[in-house]
């Protein structure tokens, strides 16, 4: 091999070593300086390391964001850290120097070492994990995959993410399931009020509940596992809409004690924009049908729901990168990180007159998202007012019987652009 061939041929092994080695471009970019920051806070818990600026100004030094816009609409799509970009570019060059080569006979077989990734995050088996774009392909995939027949019930919420929602409807309309809505009143911080509203909707016919972890509309957490085994005594299969909580809270999927799981990895994991992961219960893929066509879609084998034909190569393979920057942090310091900047601009606007928060601020019941709103202004006239005057991003939420602005932090966000923020809702609100 000659030697600009050779060179060629080192440049893409490395490449394609990624973010499953220790030349990940996590460890070469962030590894030495993130390990000292940490050593110095080694002796703090969880808690006491969500409050010191020293090492999260590491952690903020590796995002690429505007410092002309204050993002706090983290909730809709999460940045990528600086080093998952470049893997995404990385490979996008790689597979456009010969696409079905590089495609398929090489970033195809990153997708086994990733999916053993994800499912260490998860807790999970990988023979569990399946890989797609977000969380509403995930959560149809199981909606309509589902051998729900004319007749059997579904139970969800109102306040319910609407793709799921239209999903449950049109089977209704195509195949007679009957799909039943409860709603509720957040902020609630009683489990069994939320347990017992889905126990008292449930009949004979009753084959499914949906849950929502986090309700993405103001933050509330629910509480998942208790619901689960309150559904399983009944003989009722339970899925869970986790785009709001993975890689937000500290948890194992089978925690959940739920049968079906679906999220997207572009919120608060930072992946690439667009990638997404479902969680099938082992003994529950078989019956499931795949949302695209499959050969064998009676298989047992969660690859089956992964036929989506051509996809991006380059923005699955970039969340390797995403998982190693999560797990450079640790998933507990950085739930823990997220809900103290929540508290920290949210605790400072609660006693502000005319200014009303939409979430509990209990750790138990929210993490990262809290509504707020001021009186005498609609949540859009608050969205933009924030927007126009201060160049804070937020979103104004109307839906169903909620209605406030969703503010979203993230790891990069800074104690400075949340003091902005605090006195932003105080000159307003004056």
């Amino acid at each position: 091999m000659h030697s600009n061939g050779r060179r060629t041929f080192l440049k893409q092994a490395a490449t394609l070593a990624g973010a499953f080695s220790v030349n990940s471009l996590f460890h070469q970019a962030h590894a030495a300086d993130w390990a000292a920051a940490s050593g110095k806070v080694r002796h703090l818990n969880a808690e006491l390391v969500a409050q010191n600026e020293d090492y999260w100004s590491v952690i903020q030094q590796a995002y690429s964001v505007n410092p002309d816009l204050i993002n706090l609409n983290n909730g809709g799509v999460s940045p990528s850290p600086i080093v998952v970009q470049q893997a995404v570019e990385r490979y996008n060059q790689l597979a456009n120097e010969g696409p079905s080569y590089y495609m398929w006979g090489i970033l195809d077989q990153g997708r086994e070492p990733l999916r053993e990734k994800l499912a260490r995050l998860a807790g999970a088996h990988p023979g569990e994990i399946a890989i797609d774009r977000n969380s509403t392909e995930a959560l149809n995939t199981i909606i309509y995959g589902l051998p729900l027949k004319s007749g059997d019930e579904v139970i969800g919420t109102r306040q319910d993410y609407p793709n799921m929602i239209q999903a449950y409807r049109q089977r209704a309309e195509r195949d007679g399931i009957v799909y039943k809505q409860i709603s509720f009143d957040f902020p609630i911080e009683d489990d069994d009020k939320i347990v017992k509203a889905f126990e008292e909707a449930i009949t004979p016919r009753t084959k499914l509940l949906h849950v929502t972890h986090i309700i993405n509309w103001l933050g509330q957490i629910m509480p998942v596992q208790k619901i689960c085994d309150m559904a399983h005594a009944r003989g009722i299969e339970v899925i869970v809409d986790g785009a709001h909580s993975f890689g937000l809270l500290d948890f194992k999927i089978p925690e959940l004690h739920c049968d079906y799981f679906g999220t997207s990895l572009h919120k608060f994991l930072s992946a690439p924009i667009g990638s997404g992961m479902m969680w099938v219960k082992s003994d529950k893929i078989e019956k499931i049908w795949p949302l695209t066509c499959n050969g064998t879609p009676h298989s047992a084998d969660i690859r089956k729901f992964e036929s989506l034909g051509t996809r991006s190569f380059p923005i699955e393979q970039g969340i390797g990168e995403a998982v190693n920057f999560h797990e450079g942090i640790g998933s507990k310091r950085k739930e823990e990180r997220i809900r103290y900047l929540k508290d920290y601009w949210a605790t400072k606007v609660q006693g502000i007159p005319k200014v009303k928060l939409h979430t509990s601020l209990n750790p138990k019941y929210s993490c990262a998202i809290c509504g707020v709103t001021i009186d005498g202004m609609t949540p859009g006239e608050l969205n933009t007012a924030l927007f126009n005057q201060y160049k804070i991003h937020a979103v104004g939420i109307v839906v169903e019987n909620i209605s406030c602005v969703r503010v979203t932090p993230h790891v990069y966000t800074t104690l400075a652009d949340l003091d902005k923020l605090v006195q932003a809702i105080r000159t307003l609100a004056a």
